[in-house]
C-alpha cells in the first residue's frame, strides 16, 4: 500500500484526529465495563451468558489501547524526531512517564486499600510483587522512558527495517518464555510476561507498539485524503478480519469453538500472550480502529463520550479506579453486594461519569 523504499519527510497532523481519541475511548470503554465486572463481582462469578459473548469482547481493549499508543506517538512526535526541537519533545514524553509513574503507584494503593495489608501494599509499591488491575499504568510509565530514545531511530529507519525489528521482537519474546531468568519470576514478568503474574513484558508488548507506530505513520500519510483513507481503512479492517478467521479456523481445528471463545474470556493467553488470544484480540483491535477512522469526526461527535474518555486516558483511568475500589468496594463495602446486570450498569455509569468528569475540569480551567 505504502511504497517506502526510503524514509521520506513524514508530513505533520494538520490538527487533533478526533478518530484516534475515539479508537482510545473505545478502549478504554471496554475496559472500565470489564474493571467494573471484575472489581465489583469477580469474574468467577459472571454467568456463562456473561463471559460470552460480553467479556470475550472486551479482551479487544488492552490491544487497541497499546495500538493506539503507537499511534499517538508517531503522529504526536515522529516527524519532530529530526527537528531541532525534539530534545524538548522527548522531555516531555519523559515528564508524562513520570506522572503516569506516580499515579501507578498512587492508584496501587487505592486497588489494594479494601482487603491488602499495610505491609503487602508495601511490597508491592518497591516491586516486590505486580497489582493486578492498575499494572497497565506501570507498563505505560516504563514504555515512555525507552520509546522516545527509540524514535529518532526509528524514523530514519526503512520499512523493512521495522517490519524485521517487530517480527525480532515477537520471535525474541516467544523464545525468552523458555528461559527461568534465575528464578526472577518477577523480572521474567517485567520483560516477557509470566502466568502467575498480571504483568505485561516491555518486550513481549513492544511490536504492539511499534506496529502502532507504524499505523500511525501511515495514517499521516493517508488520513487527509480521502482516497487514501478508504485504502488504510479497507487494510486495517481486511488485516483485523483475517485474524479473527484465523482464530476460529485454530478453534475449529481444536475441535471446541466454544470452549475456544470461553478460554479468550477468561484471559487464557493473554500473559504471557499466546496465538489464540492474540489473533482475536489484535484482530479485534484493528477492525474496531478500522472503524473508528471510518466513521471520522462525524463517529466522534456521535460518541462524545467515548471521545472525551480517549482524549484524556490518564485522567479516566484515575477516575474509574478511584471509583471502583476506593469509593465503591472501600468506602460503601460494595464488593460481592451488586450482581452481574448491576456491575454493567455501573460500568456504563462510571464511563458517562469520567467523560462529565473531564468535561467538568476543562470548563474550570477555562473559566477560572
Amino acid at each position: 500500500m505504502l511504497n517506502w523504499k526510503e524514509v521520506p519527510q513524514l508530513p505533520k497532523a494538520q490538527g487533533r484526529i478526533e478518530a484516534i481519541d475515539l479508537a482510545r475511548g473505545i478502549a478504554i470503554g471496554l475496559m472500565i465495563i470489564s474493571h467494573a465486572v471484575s472489581g465489583l463481582v469477580g469474574m468467577r462469578n459472571v454467568p456463562d451468558w456473561g463471559m460470552v459473548p460480553i467479556h470475550f469482547l472486551t479482551k479487544f481493549s488492552s490491544s487497541l489501547f497499546i495500538l493506539v499508543f503507537g499511534i499517538a506517538l508517531a503522529v504526536a512526535f515522529l516527524s519532530h524526531t529530526q527537528s531541532d526541537d525534539w530534545p524538548k519533545r522527548r522531555l516531555k514524553l519523559w515528564v508524562r512517564a513520570i506522572e503516569v509513574w506516580f499515579w501507578y503507584k498512587v492508584l496501587t494503593i487505592v486497588e489494594m486499600l479494601p482487603f491488602s495489608s499495610p505491609s503487602d501494599i508495601v511490597d508491592t509499591l518497591l516491586y516486590g510483587r505486580f497489582a493486578i488491575w492498575v499494572e497497565i499504568l506501570g507498563f505505560y510509565a516504563i514504555a515512555l522512558l525507552w520509546v522516545p530514545l527509540i524514535l529518532p531511530l526509528w524514523a530514519r529507519t526503512p520499512l523493512r527495517g521495522r517490519l524485521a525489528t517487530i517480527a525480532g521482537l515477537t520471535l525474541l519474546s516467544a523464545w525468552l518464555q523458555g528461559f527461568s531468568f534465575g528464578g526472577y519470576d518477577l523480572l521474567k514478568a517485567f520483560l516477557v510476561d509470566h502466568k502467575e503474574h498480571y504483568a505485561w513484558g516491555q518486550i513481549s508488548r513492544a511490536p504492539l507498539i511499534f506496529f502502532g507506530l507504524l499505523i500511525g505513520e501511515a495514517l499521516l500519510r493517508c488520513y487527509f485524503d480521502s482516497a487514501l483513507r478508504r485504502r488504510l481503512i479497507f487494510w486495517l479492517v481486511g488485516a483485523g478480519a483475517l485474524m479473527m478467521v484465523a482464530f476460529y479456523g485454530l478453534a475449529i481445528v481444536g475441535g471446541d469453538v466454544y470452549g475456544a471463545m470461553m478460554a479468550v474470556a477468561r484471559n487464557v493467553g493473554k500473559h504471557p500472550p499466546g496465538i489464540s488470544f492474540m489473533l482475536f484480540s489484535v484482530g479485534g483491535a484493528l477492525v474496531l480502529l478500522g472503524l473508528a477512522l471510518a466513521g471520522g469526526a462525524a463517529a466522534a461527535k456521535t460518541l462524545l463520550p467515548l471521545t472525551l474518555i480517549g482524549s484524556d486516558a490518564l485522567k479516566a483511568f484515575i477516575f474509574h479506579i478511584v471509583m471502583i475500589f476506593l469509593v465503591l468496594r472501600f468506602l460503601l463495602e460494595g464488593q460481592g453486594a451488586y450482581s452481574y446486570p448491576q456491575a454493567l450498569g455501573v460500568g456504563g455509569l462510571l464511563i458517562l461519569g469520567a467523560a462529565l468528569w473531564i468535561w467538568l475540569t476543562r470548563w474550570v480551567a477555562v473559566h477560572r
